[in-house]
């Protein structure tokens, strides 16, 4: 394996965890700052109030997002391990 087929493999491997990630996180992202805003704008500080709101709305998306997840997943598995013969060398 050369150094440029092994730069090449850990960029798609970090591209493609990347767009399995990026959902989620700006789904995180985007109720953190709702909630945020909600605390600044009634002055209420609880830790829970910030963290349930946040949980709900992640364990929501993973359950819509899996599927696309699943199937992301797979492809660069599949991709991957079809192209094998060309890393063992």
């Amino acid at each position: 394996m050369t150094p440029d087929s092994v730069v090449d493999l850990i960029r798609h491997t970090l591209l493609a965890s990347f767009w399995l990630a990026a959902p989620l996180l700006a789904l995180g992202f985007a109720m953190g700052t709702i909630v945020s805003l909600v605390q600044i704008a009634t002055s209420m500080q609880d830790t829970s109030f910030s963290t349930i709101p946040r949980l709900i709305v992640f364990l929501l998306g993973l359950l819509m997002l899996l599927p696309w997840m699943m199937q992301r997943a797979m492809s660069y598995t599949i991709a991957l391990l079809g192209d094998l013969g060309r890393y063992a060398r």
